[in-house]
């Protein structure tokens, strides 16, 4: 198991710690309902340097990234980062990730931290012919995530840029907690707004420490991986071996959005013609109506309890107070208040579908 730069910091604070895509990492430390409430009211503090970091480089970049993304990174200007994935060629998906227009032929890829392995035998292997400068950074960087509503306010002392002015999926390499170039991103899993910090691995405790420092007036606290799988789930996101994976399509995932047809990309045929003829299971978002809580591989049934689906991620909403899920159901079950019912143990609680996100701030 691998450590982070931070995880002496986490023990020390008290962290429930686990195993988790070979690291150990905190996955609560106060509780996970008032971390939760804490990002989504003030200000929260995820350590996730187990993600993966990719530098791709040189004329060739971003060939390869259109080959191997669904989104169309030729639209990135310097300073831009987008949401895309990695189809593979058996109808399903490598991997999700955020590519970052480093300077104008660097790239940055970041990947989730069990499959940095395998999607870097799958950059490697479409890079044959194309020849792109390739380093997986992955070892040398960590990620801290600085979010919710207060995130703003509380940072600013940090950097000699107007974090207020950075928009939503857009970044800055800035001087930030005594770190002369940091990436500065815009992004995060939560929904609450606030920063993504990339810095190198001997610079992350310091910055942490200042972060915490310059955070005080506002209540900021650390945040484990449990409160982020709740916060994320609250906004309908995906999380790779849940609601996504090798065998799920973008298309059925309802990731559309992300899947540009303008250019030719691994497997783009086939997604193209999903995406115009329909697909006969889809992800869909529902809430219940009873008391219950859905959980992954919980089976979902119809009013006869016949089975159309099966939950792939499920929890009690910290914010909303009741049991919220995602799953994939058969067509015919995805129109928004269609009422369909979850399998938990032997009942079959009443669920309905609803339009995304759960949680509306």
């Amino acid at each position: 198991m691998k450590n982070t730069a931070l995880t002496h910091i986490h023990e020390a604070l008290g962290a429930k710690m686990v195993p988790f895509a070979g690291y150990h990492m905190p996955v609560q430390y106060e509780g996970v309902n008032l971390e939760h409430l804490t990002v989504r009211n003030g200000v929260g503090v995820f350590d996730v340097s187990h993600m993966g970091e990719f530098l791709v480089e040189d004329p060739n970049a971003l060939e390869l990234i259109q080959k191997i993304t669904s989104n169309d990174a030729s639209k990135l200007n310097v300073g831009d980062a987008q949401y895309s994935c990695f189809p593979n060629d058996t109808n399903g998906i490598v991997d999700d990730l955020i590519c970052y227009r480093i300077k104008e032929e660097t790239y940055l890829l970041v990947v989730n931290a069990s499959n940095i392995d395998k999607d870097w035998d799958w950059l490697n292997k479409h890079n044959e012919g194309i020849g792109a400068s390739l380093r997986n950074v992955s070892d040398d960087y960590s990620l801290l995530a600085i979010q919710g509503p207060k995130a703003v306010e509380a940072m600013q002392s940090l950097t000699s840029i107007d974090l207020a002015e950075i928009p939503f999926y857009k970044f800055k390499i800035a001087d930030f907690a005594g770190v002369p170039y940091a990436i500065i991103s815009a992004t995060g899993y939560t929904g609450s707004g606030g920063f993504e910090i990339y810095v190198k691995n001997e610079e992350a405790e310091q910055v942490w420490n200042k972060v915490f420092e310059a955070g005080a007036n506002w209540g900021i606290k650390p945040v484990g991986l449990a409160a982020r799988d709740t916060l994320r789930l609250e906004m309908g996101y995906c999380l790779y071996g849940n609601d996504i994976d090798d065998s799920t399509s973008p298309i059925e995932a309802g990731l559309g959005w992300i899947t540009k047809f303008s250019k030719d990309f691994v497997n783009s045929e086939f997604l193209k013609a999903q995406k115009e003829h329909g697909v006969a299971k889809k992800l869909i978002a529902f809430e219940m109506n009873e008391r219950g809580i859905p959980r992954q591989g919980y089976d979902i049934v119809d009013a006869h309890g016949k089975k159309i689906g099966r939950v792939t991620s499920g929890t009690m909403s910290p914010s909303l107070g009741k049991g919220i899920g995602l799953g994939y159901v058969q067509k015919g079950f995805t129109k928004r208040d269609t009422e369909i019912f979850v399998q938990v143990r032997k009942k079959q609680i009443s669920a309905k579908v609803i339009r995304l996100p759960f949680y509306k701030g």
